[in-house]
């Protein structure tokens, strides 16, 4: 896979700008971005367990915002990723020296984080979750690990949100076919068009158009976020 591209400079601009209103419509972008890649490092590279990792992710972005950190970014001389990994880096350090920290979150509240469904896809990384260290990966550093964790939350909003766009327009069965031969990992691996067909009782040739429907609208939602950001 190709680099990732880079972080939109309108939206890092939002996150500096005077304007509140601005401001926290960017940064709720920015936490939409981020958010799940932040709890995943914290869990591997920190050793934390889940509520610490959570309560963490929260306190960082809540810090972030309330003191502009990430406002400072300069493009000249980093990746805005890098940028936050290093940020997220120092904060969890100086957590960690705390000898007693106060209560995390503060009172400011961002987009729902869903840190249940992060872990549900933690449990599928070949590190075991929070016992050991990213280091222990052959060949994955850190900015590997957050970028990889990146573009699996990318993907993982965007076919929640292909999921949404078809219960709510009655295509529920579009979105079957896409979940039981793209998504579902069984045992005796990917049906044939025509298994998949017979076990949802629909013909063969609406299990191609339903899953050229939905291949097209996730490419589409895809392509939709990385532009709000990139």
């Amino acid at each position: 896979m190709g680099s990732f591209p880079a972080t939109r400079h309108s939206l890092v601009a939002g996150i500096a700008s005077s304007d509140q209103q601005i401001r926290r419509i960017a940064f709720d972008a920015l936490v939409s971005a981020y958010w799940r890649p932040v709890y995943k490092y914290v869990r591997i590279k920190w050793r934390a367990d889940r509520d610490d990792a959570a309560d963490l992710t929260q306190e960082f972005f809540a810090r972030a915002f309330e003191k502009d950190s990430l406002g400072r970014f300069d493009p000249a001389r980093a990746r805005f990723r890098t940028f936050l990994r290093v940020c997220l880096d120092g904060f969890v350090a100086n957590e960690h020296k705390a000898a007693r920290r106060i209560k995390r979150g503060g009172a400011v509240s961002f987009v729902p984080l869903d840190f249940a469904a992060a872990e549900r896809e933690l449990s599928a990384l070949p590190v075991a979750s929070g016992r050991a260290d990213v280091s222990s990966v052959p060949g994955v550093d850190d900015d590997a690990l957050f970028r990889q964790e990146w573009v699996r939350a990318l993907f993982a909003h965007s076919v929640a949100a292909l999921r949404e766009s078809c219960d709510a327009t009655g295509k529920q069965m579009q979105f079957e076919v896409f979940q039981r031969y793209d998504l579902d990992e069984g045992r005796d691996g990917r049906p044939t068009y025509a298994q998949l067909g017979a076990e949802l009782k629909i013909p063969v040739t609406q299990v191609t158009n339903y899953l050229a429907f939905a291949r097209r609208e996730l490419r589409r939602l895809v392509l939709e976020r990385l532009r709000e950001a990139t």
